[in-house]
């Protein structure tokens, strides 16, 4: 008996980005402080800081204990004010340096007798030259923030080509950041442009591959790294299904399966690349290893139970034996997908084998 023809839909698995991950802002600090008067925490307070070099400012109300919280100050110098709660100016700075030097907090502690400001180690002094820099800094950094959400913007509503300008942009601003050249290449897949896309997919792994975790950009936490590593093959594996280089993909999937700790896409896509390529042997272990992973994967069942029956063989009096397993697993796939694109082609094969169908599988005899 040979088995029908079975298109698999491997490509339907290409990573569309239809979550778009939530990439860091570019050095921007948090500020945390407390603002006292002789030592004694000040309530209710009204804390304001200025960037003098784009007016931009944040206010804060300090609670019971004096503290109080800022997010998203750009590093810089700032005007410091402290109102109190009718409105009187109790304390002004004219220029506090905020840098968030080594981590992306501040620390800020103000007194209003004394009239000083400390950081968390003292306030260091800069020159003019590191306060240009500074300017400099802030200045790249609010320009890859308008890339960034251009780019996210553009992915979650899938206008690919949109996409590609500003984050070909992000990956030379930023040209150790994998998690830019990974969306681009997904942006490039969604595109039809796989060659491209395979080049990139290449430069992230092994932009991934040397990031060192920095507590301040969850995307280089060593779990997430990996799991990134996995994708970014897997959706390379499909690049080249697009390609019709078999060879190459199967290579991608292999790889992506012994990286990404939910590997059963890859190891599915294996199965059905494999078989595709008459490997039977490689598909048929590529297939258990996806059903390991995923016992709930319809597909996976599918393809093992067409290969299995397609490996049967008729005996004298007529009759066709299949190896073990054959029936459980097309029914395992009637039972997952009783309503699937492969239901009548299974039905079919479980009538050809003189099996019980059952749509609703329970584990018994194997036939």
């Amino acid at each position: 008996m040979r088995t029908r023809a079975i298109y698999v839909f491997v490509a339907a698995m290409l990573v569309t980005l239809g979550t778009v991950m939530a990439w860091p802002q570019a050095t921007l600090t948090r500020v945390r402080g407390v603002v006292t008067d002789g030592g004694k925490p000040l309530a209710d307070a009204q804390v304001i800081l200025t960037n003098t070099g784009n007016g931009r400012a944040f206010k804060a109300k300090t609670a019971k204990d004096g503290s109080f919280e800022m997010v998203g100050l750009a590093r810089g110098t700032y005007e410091v004010e402290v109102d109190s709660p009718s409105g009187e100016k109790l304390y002004h700075e004219k220029q506090h340096s905020i840098v968030g030097e080594g981590s992306s907090e501040e620390t800020l502690t103000l007194d209003i007798q004394s009239g000083s400001a400390a950081g968390a180690a003292g306030q260091p002094k800069y020159t003019k030259e590191q306060i240009e820099a500074i300017k400099q800094q802030n200045a790249k950094a609010e320009s890859m923030n308008a890339l960034i959400k251009q780019a996210q913007d553009a992915m979650q509503q899938k206008n690919w080509q949109a996409a590609v300008g500003p984050l070909q942009q992000l990956t030379v601003s930023a040209p150790t950041r994998y998690e830019f050249v990974q969306a681009l290449a997904d942006a490039q897949s969604n595109l039809g442009q796989y060659d491209a896309a395979i080049q990139n997919y290449e430069k992230g792994v092994q932009l991934a591959q040397a990031t060192q975790p920095d507590s301040k950009n969850p995307a280089t936490d060593p779990a997430k790294v990996k799991a990134a590593v996995g994708k970014m093959l897997t959706n390379e594996g499909n690049a080249y299904l697009k390609l019709h280089k078999n060879k190459e993909a199967i290579d991608a999937f292999t790889k992506a399966a012994s990286m990404d700790p939910n590997p059963a896409t890859a190891y599915f896509n294996l199965c059905a690349t494999q078989y595709n390529t008459g490997n039977t042997e490689g598909a048929i272990a590529a297939c258990d290893k996806a059903i390991s992973a995923d016992p709930n994967r319809a597909d996976a069942y599918f393809i093992k139970g067409s290969l299995l029956a397609g490996q049967g063989k008729q005996d004298k009096d007529g009759k066709y034996t299949v190896p073990a397993g054959t029936a459980e697993a097309l029914n395992k796939y009637l039972e997952l997908a009783p309503d699937g694109p492969h239901a009548n082609d299974t039905k079919a094969m479980l009538q050809m084998i003189g099996a019980k169908i059952e749509t609703t599988y329970k584990a018994g005899k194997k036939k």
